[in-house]
């Protein structure tokens, strides 16, 4: 049976990595044998996936992006070229600190900018939009628009990417989806 897959030939796919249906690795990354990546992912050029970290469905990497140990990418992440993970917060050196990585979650649908840096440790909610350049050094909220270094909240975002503007009763219309946002008591809820 033929592959369902592509993996440029100057990329690496160490033996046991896990490769989704349709997931596209383009030139000159490596995917480690402990990685798991699902369905319909596109990994752009010079992407480095560690051991023990697990990518979503419809998952879009882009080039210079390096994924270490405990990272977790649930379905319809955008990671912008040239993005930064962290796995340790006291890094040095010469002491080996691997007993000490912590895990970081990206939630569905949540989108990074170019040139961002997510300090290990945080989540970052379902549908959040983490600005170009913005340093991420505390939990994200879903839906929260975070720009800055420090990263600071500047507003709310839709699922699809516009701008959330509440008025005082907390709703907010959605003109893209056609739908209302709830803002109470510091969180968006979807008005079903």
């Amino acid at each position: 049976m033929e592959n369902s897959y592509f993996v440029h030939p100057s990329s690496v796919v160490d033996e046991g990595a896990q490769l989704g249906q349709g997931t596209k690795i383009w030139h000159f990354s490596h995917i480690m044998p402990g990685a798991v990546i699902g369905d319909r992912c596109n990994i752009g050029q010079n992407v480095f996936i560690d051991n023990n970290v697990s990518v979503g469905h419809g998952v879009k990497i882009q080039n210079n992006v390096s994924l270490y140990n405990g990272v977790v990418v649930e379905d319809d992440v955008f990671l912008g070229p040239s993005m930064v993970f962290t796995n340790v917060t006291n890094p040095r050196s010469f002491i080996e600190r691997k007993s000490e990585f912590k895990p970081t979650y990206l939630r569905k649908g949540c989108t990074i900018g170019a040139n961002a840096t997510i300090v290990c440790g945080v989540e970052i909610g379902a549908y959040a939009l983490v600005g170009a350049g913005a340093v991420i050094i505390r939990h994200v909220p879903p839906f929260a628009m975070m720009v800055g270094n420090p990263a600071r909240q500047i507003g709310w975002i839709s699922k699809t990417g516009e701008k959330l503007l509440f008025d005082d009763s907390g709703k907010a219309w959605c003109e893209v989806e056609k739908k209302m946002y709830l803002l109470k008591d510091g969180i968006v809820l979807e008005n079903s």
